[in-house]
């Protein structure tokens, strides 16, 4: 219903219907990318939804997921501009991905592609969302922090500030959840080649906490041929890449 009321005043103060809509969600779009076809566990009744039917559109309403429309976000108007080759992570909740190799976002036969906080860095950890054993989203996401962290904090925020503080627990288990997240991150290297490797999401602010010892991690972790080593940056549109990259995706007719 708010989404409806939100884009009835859109309509009001513009004087006209929007010329695109897009929608960024979690879980995988169709592939006449109309709505989501799989989402585990979360936003109950996004899954199968029909957004230009709900919203009784008279144009198309293109659907995609959320860490794929922040990638996007970011390369029109945020960190990835003038890049062609780029790794975005959304470090929230859970984790979520997306790939641009070669100037085109990748999505794979189903969808699948770029959701890289479901691969497995512990092949005997607890299964994820999705089943998966060990996955960064569940090494590092922020929706089982309290289970990682023996029930002390209730969110990565209160973790990083009890490190900072110095907590030798919170400094351990902060410590290790980047030691998945460089393991991961230098696997994807391999497997890209991106020019840059972009973080985003509630845990990407913790800024320098995050992004020092990660770097220093990836030091020992990451294959730099030619001595090339590869950026990682932060996100530079917030909350806000992915209704920016849904925008985007809507008006170029899902081009990319």
């Amino acid at each position: 219903r708010k989404i409806k009321e939100n884009i009835s005043e859109i309509q009001t103060r513009r004087g006209k219907e929007p010329g695109h809509i897009g929608v960024a969600s979690p879980g995988l779009a169709a592939k006449d990318e109309r709505s989501i076809a799989n989402m585990q566990g979360r936003l109950k009744g996004i899954e199968g939804l029909v957004w230009t039917d709900f919203l009784n559109s008279i144009r198309p309403v293109f659907v995609l997921n959320d860490a794929h429309a922040a990638l996007l976000g970011e390369l029109w108007q945020g960190a990835a501009r003038g890049y062609t080759n780029v790794i975005l992570l959304t470090l929230g909740t859970g984790v979520g991905g997306a790939v641009l190799a070669d100037g085109r976002l990748i999505k794979g036969h189903i969808g699948r592609a770029g959701h890289l906080g479901h691969v497995s860095v512990n092949s005997d950890g607890a299964p994820d969302i999705v089943g998966t054993p060990g996955s960064l989203e569940e090494m590092i996401g922020n929706y089982n922090i309290a289970s990682r962290s023996g029930s002390r904090f209730a969110s990565t925020r209160e973790l990083v500030e009890a490190h900072l503080s110095g907590d030798v627990d919170a400094t351990r288990v902060w410590l290790r959840s980047i030691h998945h997240l460089a393991v991961a991150i230098a696997s994807f290297i391999n497997a890209f080649d991106p020019e840059v490797v972009i973080l985003g999401g509630g845990i990407a602010r913790a800024s320098a906490a995050l992004f020092d010892p990660l770097n220093s991690e990836l030091d020992q972790l990451e294959w730099r041929p030619l001595n090339q080593r590869v950026q990682i940056i932060p996100a530079a549109l917030g909350e806000k890449a992915g209704a920016i990259g849904a925008a985007y995706y809507a008006a170029k007719g899902k081009t990319t």
